[in-house]
């Protein structure tokens, strides 16, 4: 961990009143080579990189330690940095030391394969870290997804550099304080708050960067796939999604809403993963809308003071998400698209108990079903990720409609299906082209559970599990060759004078 000397502060937003809350100070381009060298250093000691990997399985058990008696300030940091409910983070935040116990537990039971080569040749496999990797991460999911990120790097044995959201740096800088006290050595980790363009840039751009990991935007992930890969680095992506949820007439509707709402709303639809895309058989669709909006106009009456824990959802990051949100239905509405319920910013004071709602960037959950014209899929928030509380409602008959639909996409991160049909789950799940399908869920997220998109806008590779843990190492292959002198002499004489066999390989 470094203490940074810079030359521009970052003003933290509570999004959910406008207020200034800190102050962060922006990594210079500077700061960017004196903590990449200062990782490479510590990397080179060997100090964590070649320690055993019981100790960093210790430290990593430890980091969950910690992380628990700190839970109650993380979570009031998260609320107001995210202006995400109290709800969603009393939730959310202490699930995350199962991915530090996961990768501990890792270190401990993995096996060194010993391959069947020919002859008397002994040759294992084992699995060494990358070097300096760089972690780029998101304002949605500080926490969580600096975590599912840091844990197999840390447990690899790498030297991390994270470059948090500048909207959400706080608790990033926490969780570098936490690992510290648990144990990980000066230099292996850091934290480097800054602008994407600016201190993102020169970290993806640096040399000596092995790896680079980021959770973003599909136009952001692809211009840094592109300086990854020009220093030839290892590349992780989670990109873009537009998640459909398909809605049989074997559902259980009351079941079905419930999984909608969730997965739209949640986090106020800043997901990777929300459900924007509901794709609902012709024959349930009046009583699911029915359902659905009944649930939207709950969710409206509880909003309120995020840290307010009866509060139902939060705000929008900021009066910028805000305007994307509301130019996507408006171009919506512009195309005959009808508005179920929603559709609006909130600016009145919540009638949960009395926050002003003005001040923040809150908007209303919205539902947008077909006109009389039908033409929701030419719109833009059919195809592009909003990134807020909004969902769209089409019907279809046949499934092969429903899947077609589903499939209308140039993401693929993840989908849902609801139906008590089990021949028909596996039907739809195997078709629809996602890297995640959930069956009568969504969202589900553990840390044994690979997480990553399809081919295309979604991303490359994927989180979580073993696959995880690998991608932060390379392949290393030891091969001592175990006859005798005597064996070597009489076979393995390349350039002999004498006539017969050689062998290659």
């Amino acid at each position: 961990m470094l203490v940074l000397i810079s030359y521009r502060s970052i003003p933290i937003e509570n999004p959910a009143t406008g207020e200034t809350i800190a102050l962060c100070q922006s990594a210079s381009d500077g700061d960017v080579e004196r903590t990449v060298s200062a990782a490479q250093a510590a990397f080179d000691s060997g100090i964590w990189s070649r320690a055993d990997r019981h100790h960093r399985a210790d430290v990593l058990e430890k980091m969950a330690e910690l992380f628990v008696t700190r839970m109650p300030e993380l979570i009031s940091l998260e609320v107001r940095q995210t202006g995400r409910v109290t709800r969603e983070m009393k939730a959310q935040v202490p699930s995350l030391t199962r991915w530090f116990k996961y990768y501990a537990a890792l270190l401990r039971t993995e096996e060194r394969p010993v391959l069947p080569t020919t002859g008397k040749l002994h040759n294992w496999i084992e699995r060494v870290p990358l070097g300096v990797v760089v972690q780029i991460t998101p304002f949605n999911h500080p926490l969580l997804i600096a975590v599912k990120k840091l844990a197999p790097a840390l447990a690899a044995g790498n030297s991390v550099i994270i470059k948090p959201s500048e909207l959400t740096p706080l608790t990033t800088l926490h969780l570098a304080v936490i690992a510290q006290e648990a144990g990980i050595p000066n230099g292996v980790l850091s934290v480097l708050p800054g602008y994407g363009r600016t201190t993102g840039k020169a970290l993806v751009s640096h040399p000596l960067v092995r790896k680079v990991d980021v959770t973003g935007g599909t136009p952001s992930g692809r211009a840094i796939g592109a300086i990854a890969g020009a220093n030839l680095a290892r590349y992780t992506a989670e990109l873009g999604g537009k998640a459909p949820v398909i809605v049989t007439k074997h559902a259980n509707l009351d079941q079905a809403v419930n999984g909608v709402a969730f997965g739209a709303f949640v986090a106020s639809g800043q997901t990777c993963v929300a459900a924007t895309r509901i794709i609902v058989y012709r024959g349930k669709m009046i009583e699911f809308i029915t359902k659905l909006k009944a649930k939207c106009i709950s969710i409206e009456k509880r909003m309120g003071s995020p840290r307010n824990e009866q509060s139902a959802m939060g705000s929008l990051i900021s009066a910028k998400q805000l305007q994307h949100v509301t130019d996507l239905v408006d171009d919506a509405t512009e195309r005959g698209v009808s508005v179920i319920t929603g559709g609006k910013r909130l600016t009145e004071a919540s009638a949960l108990d009395g926050h002003d709602l003005s001040k923040g960037y809150f908007y209303a959950p919205t539902i947008l079903v077909d006109g009389p014209s039908c033409k929701l899929q030419r719109t833009r928030i059919w195809r592009e990720e909003a990134f807020g509380p909004v969902i769209v409602v089409v019907p279809f008959d046949a499934e092969s409609t429903a899947l077609q639909l589903a499939n209308d996409s140039d993401f693929g991160l993840g989908a849902a299906i609801w139906t008590q049909d089990l021949s028909q789950a596996h039907r739809l799940s195997a078709s629809i082209n996602a890297g995640m399908v959930w069956v009568n869920t969504h969202h589900r997220n553990d840390p044994s559970s690979p997480w990553g998109g399809a081919p295309g806008g979604s991303g490359v590779g994927s989180e979580n599990g073993v696959d995880a843990l690998n991608a932060y190492t390379m392949m290393k292959s030891t091969i001592i060759n175990y006859a005798s002198v005597e064996e070597g002499l009489a076979n393995d004489d390349w350039f002999k004078e004498e006539a017969g066999e050689v062998r290659y390989g």
